[in-house]
């Protein structure tokens, strides 16, 4: 099924794209009202459900339970302060060996995985 262009959902892609803040869709939707004033908090969720699973995007499960969004889809690694709640990309080597590693030891095929690390962040401390 091919997907209709939309002006909106790439001006939340773009915003994604340009900002490292990890934004939530809350903050999206401030933003994005600034050049779209009638869009619906509605649409923004919709959007960025539709840019996640496209795989245009990355959806965060952040550490207060709210969604956090990155437009860096490129194999990276996050840290979640426990304190502030933020997210920042957490610049080291790739650890892509644990795929293999899980993969000595299970029945089936691990294709990839999703790391996060937390603790406290250098503002925070």
């Amino acid at each position: 099924m091919a997907i209709k262009y939309s002006r909106q959902r790439e001006a939340i892609k773009e915003y994604l794209m340009h900002t490292k803040d990890h934004p939530t869709a809350d903050t999206i939707y401030m933003n994005i009202r600034e050049e779209y004033p009638n869009i619906s908090l509605g649409t923004v969720y919709r959007n960025l459900n539709l840019l996640v699973d496209t795989g245009e995007i990355i959806r965060i499960s952040g550490m207060d339970g709210s969604d956090r969004y990155d437009g860096n889809i490129e194999r990276h690694y996050h840290f979640l302060c426990r304190k502030c709640h933020r997210v920042l990309d957490l610049d080291m080597d790739s650890i892509e060996q644990i795929n293999e590693i899980a993969n000595r030891n299970f029945p089936g095929k691990v294709e990839g995985h999703v790391v996060h690390f937390y603790g406290v962040c250098d503002e925070c401390m």
